[in-house]
């Protein structure tokens, strides 16, 4: 079922930077209200100013949150029920990341990837589905990663909250059949934001920018397909070829075309005494 945009309240979580900025400016002509949330306030203010500028009748509620903390995720959607009403479309982008061999990684940070990939998605939904249902109309849309429907070694826990977004995702989409309201998701590769900048990278590589999607036209593939109401919206050939091949492939072959990948980043960090 196709989702309307047009006129309604919006929040984008992760909104200070990456698809998440990408995605308030798409939405900004278009809606009536916008909430943008992220842990960062002084960038959000930069992104609000923006886009009151271009957008002048555009209601712009700036929340400065850590979804990972749950008192101060309550406070900031009493305030924006408070202030702007009941959310017609959420879109949870906001995410952690991070590269490491998981029993050598720091455990603070896992927690506070899980807490913010899994936790924090939930608790949103489960706050804002609500009032959509009862009106019988509105939208979630999961901004995830490829790592949601693959895995790979270096990015367990990663990509272990990526598989909780798609299966729940999935669950939830036929769980409101006939309901009004859509629930679709995004899994995309490689997207040139800050994102392996933030997460690390024990290997000591970055990705070229030849291989990663920007993410002006990530966010712009996310919304029209969201708008039309697909389950999962996957950007770039490239990457729906590696998705779709790895689907075919049995898990005992990509086990074994992977195990080497594994054994190399374990060598890696010893070698390079990694905690």
């Amino acid at each position: 079922m196709r989702v309307r945009i047009d006129g309604k309240l919006a929040m984008v979580t992760g909104a200070s930077s990456g698809i998440g900025r990408a995605l308030a400016r798409l939405l900004a002509p278009r809606v009536r209200g916008l909430v943008l949330v992220a842990r960062r306030r002084e960038r959000l203010d930069e992104l609000g100013a923006e886009l009151r500028r271009v957008a002048p009748s555009l209601r712009v509620l700036v929340q400065g949150c850590d979804l990972a903390d749950e008192g101060a995720t309550e406070a900031m959607l009493e305030q924006v029920q408070a202030e702007l009403g009941a959310v017609d479309i959420l879109i949870n982008n906001a995410g952690l990341g991070d590269y490491a061999l998981f029993d050598r990684a720091s455990w603070d940070k896992t927690e506070r990837m899980l807490k913010v990939n899994v936790l924090g998605l939930c608790r949103l939904t489960h706050r804002l589905l609500g009032p959509m249902v009862e009106q019988g109309s509105g939208g979630v849309l999961m901004v995830s990663s490829g790592l949601g429907l693959a895995f790979l070694p270096g990015y367990a826990a990663y990509a272990g909250s990526k598989h909780f977004v798609t299966a729940f995702t999935e669950a939830l989409r036929l769980e409101l059949c006939g309901s009004g309201v859509t629930v679709s998701q995004i899994c995309p590769g490689p997207v040139a934001t800050e994102f392996e900048e933030l997460a690390g990278s024990f290997a000591g590589r970055r990705l070229p920018r030849l291989v990663q999607m920007s993410p002006e036209r990530c966010a712009a593939i996310a919304l029209r397909g969201f708008e039309r109401g697909r389950a999962l919206v996957v950007p770039g050939i490239g990457m729906r070829l590696v998705l779709w091949l790895a689907a075919l492939a049995p898990r005992a072959i990509l086990r074994l075309v992977l195990a080497p990948v594994g054994r190399w980043l374990r060598r890696r960090a010893r070698r390079d005494g990694a905690p």
